[in-house]
C-alpha cells in the first residue's frame, strides 16, 4: 500500500511538472506567435497600401496622427490615423483608402482634351475637413464647425460652402482660382499648350489671353534637405494652393529640368520661389545660366527666396529674412512673391589656378553670389562640412548647426591656425598691390550681409564708407584679425579692416595650405592664384517687408545715391 501511494504521488508530481512546463511554454510562445502574426499582417497591409499609393493618381501620404480633427471622406467616421492627399486634401481611413482612390478624382494638372479649346473650368468640390476659420461663400458664416464630415471646399480657389448652401448652380459654376489666380497655371492652359506642341506650333503667347491680364505664374523649387527640414511640409501646402505641376522637390529632380517649365509659359513673366539655403539658391541660379547658354534668355525667371538654410545671407540682403520657421503662412509667402520688386544681382567668376605642375592642371572655376574668403571663417566652414559628412543625421536643426559653428570658432580662437596670413598672401585690387596689415583672414563681399546677419562693410557706422550694393559691379574687400575679431564684428563691438572696393580682385597664396570658401563651399588650398571677375547678372526679387532699421536706412541711402546719379546723368 505504501509503494502504491508513493508511485501515485510521484506520478502526480510529474504531471504537475509537465503542466507547469506546458503553461510556461504557452506563456512564452503564444505572445511570440501573436507578435509574428501582427507583424506579418502589418507588413502585408503596408505592401497593399504602397501598391495603392504607387498606382494612384492621388499624392497619398500616410500619417499615424492627424494634426487636427479629421473625418474619413468615405465612411464619415472620425479618424486619428490614415492617409491624406498632398494635392487635393482628401483624408481617409486605412480601411477606406482603396474606395476613396477609386471614387474621388484628384487635382488634374492638365484638362483632358476633347478637341476643343477651354478657357475656364468648373469648381472641384471636396466634402469635409475644411480648413479652420473658413467662411461660406454664400452666407458668409463660418464653415466646418460641426463635429462631423460636413461642408465643401474647392481644391482650386479654396472657397468653402455649407452643405445646406450648396446648390446645383455651384457645381457647374466656373472656378475663378481664388486669391492666387495670377500665380496658378490653369489645367486648361497646359492642355492647350500640349495640343499646340502636337501641332508643332510654338507661339504660346496667343494662349495668354485665355488666362488673365496680369498673369505671373510661380514655380516652387524646394530643397527638403535644407536647414530645419521644413521642405516637405511646405511642398504639401504649396500643392494644395497651386497646380501640383508647379511644385518641385529638388531632392528628386534637378533645377535645370524643373525650369524647363518656363519655356511653356509667357516670356519675362515667370517667378521662381526657391525654398532652401544660399547653396540651393546658387544651384538654381547656375541652372538659369544654363538656360542662357541654350538660347532661352526670353524665358529667364525672377527668383525669390524662402530661407531654410543656416546662414541665409543672400536671403537677408534681398529682404526675405534670416530664416523661416513657420511663423508666416504659405498664403502670405505667395502674397509676398506677388508684391516683390525685380532687381539685379551681380554674379562673379572665381578662378583658382594652382602653382607648379607646369600649369597642366585645369584651374578650378566657381560662381560666387555672396562672398569669397580665406582664413578663420573658411576654416570653421571646412570643419563644419567635414563633421556633417561623417554624421549627417545630427545636422537636422538650424540651432545645432550654429552651435557647431560656435564650437569650431571658439577652438580657432585658441589654436589660431590662420595667423600671419599677411606674410603668405598678396592682394591686388584692380591691378594695384595692397599692403596688408597683420591679418588672419580676408573676405571678398558681393552682398551686404555676412556671417548669418552681420553687415560687414558698413560696420558700426562710425566712418562714412560707401554702401555695399549687390548690383554695382563692385566687390568690397575686408580683413579680420581672427575668430574672436569675427565674433566682435557680429555683435557690433568692432569693425573689420576695410581694404577697399574693386571690379577685379586677385589674391596670390605664396606658400603653405590655407582654408578657402565660396558661398559656404569650403576646401583646403595650396599655393595658388585666385582671380575674381564679373560674370553675369541674375534677376532676383526684392521684398521690402522684412527689413530691419539698419536695412531701411541703407535702402533709403541707396535710393538717394541713385537719384543723385540720375540727376548727374
Amino acid at each position: 500500500m505504501e509503494g502504491t501511494g508513493s508511485s501515485s504521488g510521484s506520478l502526480s508530481s510529474v504531471v504537475a511538472d509537465w503542466s507547469l512546463v506546458f503553461w510556461t511554454l504557452c506563456s512564452v510562445i503564444l505572445p511570440v506567435l501573436i507578435t509574428l502574426w501582427c507583424s506579418f499582417q502589418r507588413s502585408r497591409r503596408q505592401v497593399l497600401i504602397r501598391d495603392i499609393f504607387r498606382k494612384s493618381k492621388h499624392d497619398w501620404h500616410y500619417t499615424y496622427l492627424f494634426g487636427q480633427p479629421s473625418y474619413c471622406c468615405v465612411c464619415a467616421e472620425h479618424i486619428l490615423r490614415g492617409a491624406f492627399c498632398n494635392c487635393c486634401g482628401l483624408r481617409v481611413s486605412e480601411a477606406c483608402l482603396k474606395k476613396a482612390d477609386q471614387r474621388f478624382l484628384c487635382k488634374e494638372i492638365m484638362m483632358r482634351s476633347n478637341g476643343a479649346h477651354h478657357s475656364s473650368m468648373p469648381h472641384h468640390w471636396i466634402r469635409g475637413n475644411v480648413p479652420l476659420c473658413s467662411w461660406c461663400m454664400i452666407c458668409t458664416q463660418q464653415c466646418g464647425t460641426q463635429p462631423k464630415l460636413c461642408d465643401y471646399r474647392c481644391v482650386w480657389c479654396q472657397c468653402t460652402v455649407h452643405d445646406e448652401c450648396m446648390m446645383d448652380c455651384l457645381k457647374t459654376e466656373e472656378c475663378t482660382f481664388g486669391e492666387f489666380r495670377d500665380l496658378i497655371i490653369p489645367p486648361y492652359y497646359l492642355s492647350t499648350i500640349n495640343q499646340m506642341r502636337k501641332d508643332k506650333r510654338t507661339n504660346y503667347e496667343k494662349v495668354v489671353p485665355y488666362c488673365r491680364k496680369h498673369w505671373m505664374p510661380v514655380i516652387i523649387l524646394a530643397n527638403t534637405r535644407s536647414g530645419n527640414n521644413m521642405g516637405e511640409t511646405l511642398l504639401r501646402e504649396f500643392k494644395i494652393l497651386l497646380n501640383p505641376v508647379q511644385v518641385f522637390d529638388l531632392s528628386k529632380i534637378a533645377p535645370a529640368k524643373a525650369l524647363q517649365l518656363c519655356t511653356l509659359l509667357p516670356c519675362n513673366a515667370v517667378r521662381v520661389l526657391v525654398c532652401g539655403g544660399d547653396g540651393t539658391v546658387g544651384w538654381v541660379l547656375d541652372a538659369i545660366d544654363e538656360m542662357k547658354i541654350k538660347g532661352q534668355e526670353r524665358y529667364i525667371p525672377q527668383v525669390a527666396i524662402l530661407p531654410l538654410g543656416t546662414g541665409n545671407d543672400l536671403s537677408n540682403t534681398l529682404g526675405w529674412g534670416a530664416g523661416y520657421a513657420g511663423e508666416v503662412t504659405v498664403e502670405q509667402i505667395l502674397q509676398n512673391v506677388m508684391e516683390a520688386d525685380g532687381i539685379k544681382l551681380d554674379r562673379w567668376k572665381v578662378q583658382v589656378t594652382n602653382k607648379g605642375y607646369y600649369n597642366l592642371r585645369k584651374p578650378k572655376v566657381f560662381t560666387m553670389n555672396n562672398y569669397f574668403s580665406i582664413g578663420p571663417d573658411a576654416l570653421m566652414a571646412l570643419n563644419f562640412h567635414a563633421h556633417r559628412e561623417k554624421t549627417p543625421s545630427l545636422f537636422s536643426s538650424r540651432i545645432i548647426n550654429k552651435a557647431v559653428y560656435f564650437f569650431y570658432g571658439t577652438k580657432d580662437c585658441l589654436v589660431q591656425e590662420c595667423k600671419d596670413l599677411n606674410k603668405k598672401v598678396e592682394l591686388e585690387l584692380d591691378g594695384e598691390r595692397i599692403e596688408l596689415p597683420n591679418l588672419e583672414g580676408i573676405i571678398v563681399l558681393n552682398i551686404g550681409y555676412w556671417g548669418g546677419g552681420c553687415r560687414l562693410w558698413e560696420g558700426m557706422g562710425d566712418e562714412p564708407y560707401p554702401l555695399a550694393r549687390h548690383d554695382d559691379g563692385l566687390l568690397e574687400v575686408v580683413g579680420v584679425h581672427g575668430s574672436f575679431h569675427c565674433a566682435q564684428i557680429q555683435v557690433k563691438l568692432a569693425n573689420p579692416v576695410r581694404l577697399g572696393q574693386a571690379h577685379t580682385v586677385r589674391l596670390i597664396l605664396k606658400s603653405s595650405k590655407m582654408p578657402m570658401q565660396v558661398d559656404g563651399e569650403p576646401w583646403a588650398q595650396g599655393p595658388c592664384t585666385v582671380t575674381i571677375t564679373h560674370k553675369t547678372h541674375a534677376l532676383m526679387l526684392y521684398h521690402s517687408g522684412e527689413q530691419t532699421d539698419d536695412d531701411v536706412s541703407s535702402v533709403s541711402e541707396q535710393d538717394h545715391m541713385r537719384e543723385q546719379t540720375d540727376e548727374d546723368v
